[in-house]
């Protein structure tokens, strides 16, 4: 795992101005490889990298070169299928240097070309310089595990792992993409290539983006999700060939030289990963697992069940992680606005970095199998939807919207209205209302944004912006529509980003077996029928753990990390809220309506309406303006959260 970047300068940038660029962005990535840098520049290039150290720790060493010196390579990332891959090009007769991951991908594209990008499986983002061509080729990875940004400046084309490299450099503007804030804001992710800085932007998942000698650029789909044609084989045969490719997939996802561990909540995903990575290792796997006080909201008790069946050596974390005091730190490191579920990971990350360097993860298990509520919801929905309008819309929804809220993940009363709301779409619209349900729908967006700028935004609906994406032909079948969105977006797009920062926040590799694309594909082509059979979310993978874990285990309800943040949000967070909205920059800047903030705020304080993933979207988008836009540190954000808070305090 590293952190890259690079320049092509042009305008005749001097070579200490070349210099100096590279490295301001280098050491903003210092924490992504706290291990080694490396650099090299010419005349027309300045690539420079930091590393963490864990495949040929002695002589992986980056930026690496052809032997013929025509190929220059830096790689975030690592390359699972190594092995195999090496021994292939060895029978071609290819010598090598090194054992490094690195060296084999640096042979492969030499061997292949460009398409040799498409033998590889794992984890990556590089740059390829050829020195004789004077082309750029930046590759991202199939599922989007790790991120490459880039930007054309004055001095030429910048690329770096991270957006914060590319602000280190002289003359890049800080404006904000009010569109792409628009659709952040009812989408929870950033679509397409676009980033919160107006002018940067991000390299899509399986893509390559070529940029020649004359300055010209050309983006190549590498792969694409393909949800048919689907396995020919039964449900017993599909599980049997699943476990045999999992274990496969994790045993090579333990390659490392330094301590490897993995996160376990005690959740499907996690126990599966753990089941497979303590088989194939032969001595006790390093386990960790956070919890808070409130047994309500802990998954320690089933984390410790799990590692007690698999024999991990176990380490349990019970913590009150302070949400609203990390989340400066948490949007310093992700270089956007961050979601609770973000916490759990940066807070784990810290745990684990005590003792491995690398961990594994459960991630992609809910989007690759059917793990949300809300798959198995459309159906519910559709349903309800058989009672008459007028009588829904007459008796029931006053009757949903009265029945007071528990405020607490998942309640009943936030499933009613759910359903109620669903109820009055179908198909498409349906599952596009249901994943801006939470936030910020288009109605409530023009309630939201001023006048002045809602009218060239409402000609772009958030909701309209996925169809293209859920009628694209990867797949047929309606579940098969909703999963493939997912994982293109709300995975690719958010979570994964998310996990990334979060964990080289703290110089730890996180490795998610389930985003290997050989389980991608398989899992793919399950037939959705069988995906949520007899209405069970995970229905594949759950009959897969009832072989290696009791049903306590497997059929317990799915929890999560999370925290009580809609209650936190009426109690201690309350005074912090209004001061957010007393004090908001955008409402400063004309882009939001204070009305429309303080009303939320009020309901939902009140108990009327359960606002907190919306007003949680608010106070991080407050510490994102502050910090990138006003310039305001971490330390300063953290005084204003403890002072507010205080403030709060005081009034009550």
């Amino acid at each position: 795992m590293c952190g890259i970047a690079g320049l092509l300068p042009r305008n005749g940038l001097p070579a200490a101005d070349l210099h100096q660029r590279v490295r301001a962005m280098s050491a903003a990535l210092a924490h992504r490889g706290p291990d080694d840098h490396g650099e090299f520049f010419s005349e027309a290039i300045g690539l420079g990298m930091r590393r963490l150290a864990i495949i040929d720790r002695a002589h992986g060493q980056q930026p690496m070169a052809s032997d013929d010196g025509r190929l220059v390579l830096v790689c975030n990332g690592e390359i699972y299928n190594y092995r195999s891959l090496r021994r292939a090009l060895e029978a071609d007769g290819v010598r090598f240097r090194t054992d490094s991951d690195t060296e084999v991908l640096l042979r492969v594209l030499e061997h292949d070309g460009p398409d040799g990008v498409r033998r590889l499986e794992g984890m990556f983002c590089y740059a390829l310089w050829d020195t004789r061509t004077r082309e750029l080729r930046l590759a991202r990875d199939w599922l989007g595990q790790k991120s490459l940004y880039w930007i054309e400046t004055p001095a030429g084309f910048a690329f770096a792992s991270e957006i914060k490299a590319l602000l280190a450099l002289p003359g890049v503007s800080r404006e904000l993409d009010l569109s792409i804030l628009s659709h952040y804001l009812s989408l929870r992710f950033l679509p397409g290539e676009g980033t919160f800085f107006r002018g940067i932007h991000k390299l899509p998942a399986a893509h390559e983006l070529q940029i020649s000698a004359d300055g010209s650029r050309t983006l190549r789909e590498l792969w694409r999700p393909a949800y048919e044609p689907k396995h020919a084989l039964g449900e017993t045969a599909i599980i049997d060939r699943l476990d045999q490719l999992l274990a496969e997939v994790v045993g090579e996802h333990l390659m490392s030289e330094v301590p490897l561990g993995a996160f376990l909540s005690g959740g499907i995903d996690s126990s599966l990963v753990v089941h497979y990575a303590s088989r194939a290792l032969g001595e006790p796997l390093s386990t960790f697992a956070i919890g808070v006080q409130d047994e309500a909201q802990s998954e320690l008790p089933w984390a410790r069940q799990v590692a007690e069946i698999c024999g991990t050596r176990h380490t349990e974390t019970v913590i009150e992680p302070d949400l609203a005091l990390l989340a400066p730190r948490m949007v310093a490191a992700l270089d956007e606005p961050v979601d609770p579920f973000g916490a759990g990971v940066y807070v784990v990350s810290e745990v684990a970095r005590r003792h491995v360097t690398v961990a594994l993860g459960g991630d992609g298990g809910d989007e690759l199998f059917a793990g949300y509520d809300r798959y198995k919801g459309q159906r519910l929905a559709e349903i309800y939807a058989g009672v008459p309008r007028l009588l829904r819309h007459g008796l029931l929804r006053p009757l949903f919207q009265a029945i007071p809220d528990s405020f607490g993940y998942n309640s009943l009363t936030a499933k009613l209205r759910w359903i109620d709301r669903m109820a009055d779409s179908q198909g498409f619209a349906r599952y596009a209302d249901s994943v801006a349900h939470l936030r910020f729908p288009q109605e409530l967006k023009a309630e939201l944004f001023n006048a002045a700028h809602w009218p060239a935004l409402s000609q772009d609906s958030s909701e309209q912006l996925i169809r293209a994406l859920f009628e694209d032909g990867s797949a047929s079948e309606f579940l098969d529509r909703m999963l493939h969105v997912d994982c293109v977006t709300r995975l690719t797009e958010n979570q994964l980003p998310t996990v990334d920062h979060m964990s080289m926040a703290h110089g730890l590799e996180l490795r998610s077996p389930f985003l290997d694309r050989r389980v991608a594909e398989f899992a793919m082509r399950i037939p959705a029928r069988l995906q949520l059979r007899h209405g069970r979310l995970k229905y594949v993978t759950r009959e897969l753990a009832a072989r290696f874990f009791p049903d306590r285990i497997v059929n317990r309800p799915k929890k999560g990390f999370g925290f009580p943040l809609a209650l936190w949000l009426r109690g201690p967070l309350c005074g912090l809220m209004q001061r957010t909205i007393d004090e908001s920059r955008f409402v400063a800047a004309g882009i939001f309506r204070r009305e429309t903030l303080q009303r939320l705020h009020d309901e939902h304080a009140s108990g009327r309406m359960d606002h907190n993933y919306r007003l949680w979207m608010i106070f991080n988008l407050e510490l994102f303006w502050r910090h990138y836009f006003d310039g305001e540190d971490v330390a300063t954000l953290e005084g204003w959260v403890q002072e507010s808070r205080a403030q709060g305090r005081r009034r009550l």
